[in-house]
C-alpha cells in the first residue's frame, strides 16, 4: 500500500512537470509566432492598425481554435488541479460536452497563454538584463549597450548602485506579479472551466439521486440482513438452551438458522446486484420479498421460541407490488425491533401483527410487551428507516408506549377498493 502511494506521488510529480513543460512550450510557441509575425509586418511596412490586427489574429486565433477541442478542457483541468491546487465541483473535470463549455475553455486557454506570455516576457527581461546590471558597478567607466537601442553609463561612483537596486526591485516585482497572476488564474479557473449554474444544478441532482439510492440500499441491508442476523442469534440461543433436553426443537431451530442464513444471503445478493454498474447476462438479482412471504418470516421467528400472531383483513392480494414490498419491510423491521428491544426472554415474548386494508388505506400494526428499562433502548436506525419508507408513500408513522406494550402503527393512503 505504501509503495503504491509513493508511486502515485511520483506519478503526480511527473505529471506536474509534463504539464509545466507543455505550458512553457505553448507560451514559447506563441512568443515565437508573435515575434515572427511582428518582424514580417515591420518588413512589409504595414501601418500600425494593420499590424495590431495581424498580431491579434496570429497570436489569439490559434489558442482559440485549439480551445474548442473537447479534450482541452480535461487537459487544462488536470493542469490547473496539479499546478494551482484548484478543486472543481466536477471531479474529474471531463471533456467539453457543450458549445458553452467549449467557448469557456477557449477563453481560458487564451487567458492562460496571455498570462503565461506576460510572465515569460517579464522573466526574460529581468533575468536577461539582471546579471548585466548587477555587474555594472564593477566594470570600467563608459557607456555600454544593454540591448540594441538601450544603453547605460558607468560613472565609477556610488551613483552606479542604482542599477543593482533596480534588479532587486525588478525581481521582487516579478515575484509579486507571478504570484498575483497565479492567484488570479486560480480564482478564475473554477468559474471559467468549472460547471455553470445550470450544470451545477444538474450535478447536484445526480449526487442527490446517488445519495438517495445509497440510503435505499442501506435500508435494504439494515432491514433484511439485519433482521436475518437477529433471528439467527435468537434461534442459535434457543437451540443451545434445549440441545440436551429437547433435541427435536433444537433441530428445528438449527433448520430455521439455515433458512434465515440462506434468506440473508439472497437479500445480500440482491443488494449487491443493485450496486453493480453492469447489467450483463447472468447478473440478474433475486426478487424482493412481499407480503406473500410474510408467513415464512413469521415461521422463522417462531423457531427461536418467540410467539408471533398475525391477522390479515382485506384483499391484500390487490396491493401494488411496490407497496407490498415496502409493507413487508416495515413489518420485518417492526418485528426486529421487538426482538432486540422488548427486554423479555425469547420464550416469553409475544408479538402481534395486524394488516388491515380497507377504503381508508393500508394500516400496519406491530405490538409487543416491553419491560420498563427497554422501551426506549436501542438507538439504531430501525424507526428512521421505517419513517423514510413511509414518507416516500406519503403515509403516517406512530410509535410509542401503550401501557405495558410498545405499539408501531403505520397508515398508508393506498387507493384500493376491497370487495364488499
Amino acid at each position: 500500500m505504501v509503495n503504491a502511494l509513493r508511486s502515485l506521488g511520483r506519478a503526480s510529480t511527473y505529471l506536474r512537470w509534463i504539464y509545466l513543460l507543455i505550458g512553457a512550450a505553448l507560451v514559447l510557441a506563441v512568443l515565437l509566432v508573435g515575434s515572427a509575425v511582428g518582424a514580417l509586418t515591420h518588413e512589409l511596412g504595414l501601418p500600425g492598425p494593420a499590424k495590431a490586427v495581424i498580431l491579434v489574429l496570429f497570436g489569439v486565433a490559434p489558442p482559440l481554435a485549439i480551445g474548442f477541442l473537447p479534450a482541452v478542457r480535461e487537459v487544462e483541468g488536470i493542469a490547473v488541479s496539479s499546478l494551482l491546487g484548484v478543486k472543481f465541483d466536477e471531479r474529474p473535470l471531463g471533456p467539453a460536452k457543450t458549445w458553452a463549455q467549449r467557448r469557456r475553455t477557449a477563453a481560458w486557454l487564451t487567458l492562460h497563454l496571455v498570462a503565461g506570455g506576460l510572465v515569460g516576457i517579464l522573466s526574460t527581461a529581468v533575468f536577461g538584463a539582471g546579471p548585466v546590471l548587477l555587474a555594472a558597478p564593477f566594470r570600467a567607466t563608459g557607456s555600454r549597450d544593454l540591448t540594441p537601442g538601450i544603453s547605460y553609463d558607468v560613472t565609477g561612483s556610488w551613483t552606479d548602485l542604482w542599477m543593482p537596486l533596480v534588479v532587486v526591485v525588478a525581481l521582487a516585482a516579478l515575484f509579486l506579479v507571478s504570484s498575483a497572476v497565479g492567484a488570479l488564474l486560480a480564482h478564475l479557473a473554477p468559474r471559467i472551466l468549472g460547471p455553470t449554474a445550470a450544470e451545477r444544478i444538474e450535478l447536484l441532482e445526480r449526487r442527490t439521486a446517488t445519495l438517495a439510492e445509497r440510503n435505499r440500499l442501506a435500508r435494504e441491508l439494515h432491514d433484511s440482513v439485519g433482521h436475518a442476523l437477529s433471528l439467527v442469534t435468537i434461534q442459535a440461543a434457543a437451540a443451545r438452551r434445549v440441545l440436551a433436553s429437547d433435541p427435536e426443537f433444537a433441530e428445528t431451530a438449527l433448520g430455521a438458522i439455515e433458512t434465515s442464513a440462506r434468506s440473508a444471503l439472497a437479500d445480500l445478493d440482491h443488494v449487491l446486484g443493485l450496486l453493480r454498474d453492469d447489467r450483463r447476462p447472468g447478473s440478474a438479482t433475486a426478487p424482493q420479498a412481499t407480503l406473500d412471504d410474510l408467513d415464512r418470516l413469521v415461521e422463522s421467528t417462531r423457531a427461536g421460541g418467540i410467539t408471533v400472531t398475525i391477522e390479515r383483513i382485506g384483499a391484500l392480494d390487490r396491493l401494488p407490488s411496490a407497496v407490498s414490498r415496502e409493507a413487508y419491510r416495515i413489518l420485518q423491521e417492526g418485528l426486529t425491533n421487538a426482538i432486540r428491544h422488548a427486554g423479555h426472554p425469547d420464550d416469553q415474548l409475544t408479538v402481534a401483527m395486524e394488516i388491515r386494508l380497507d377504503t381508508s388505506g393500508l394500516r400496519l400494526t406491530v405490538t409487543n410487551p416491553v419491560s420498563g428499562d427497554s422501551a426506549n433502548s436501542g438507538g439504531g436506525r430501525g424507526l428512521a428507516g421505517i419513517r423514510e419508507r413511509v414518507a416516500v408513500l406519503q403515509g403516517i408513522v406512530a410509535a410509542g408506549r401503550d401501557d405495558e406494550d410498545w405499539r408501531l402503527t403505520v397508515s398508508l393512503p393506498i387507493a384500493v377498493t376491497t370487495k364488499g
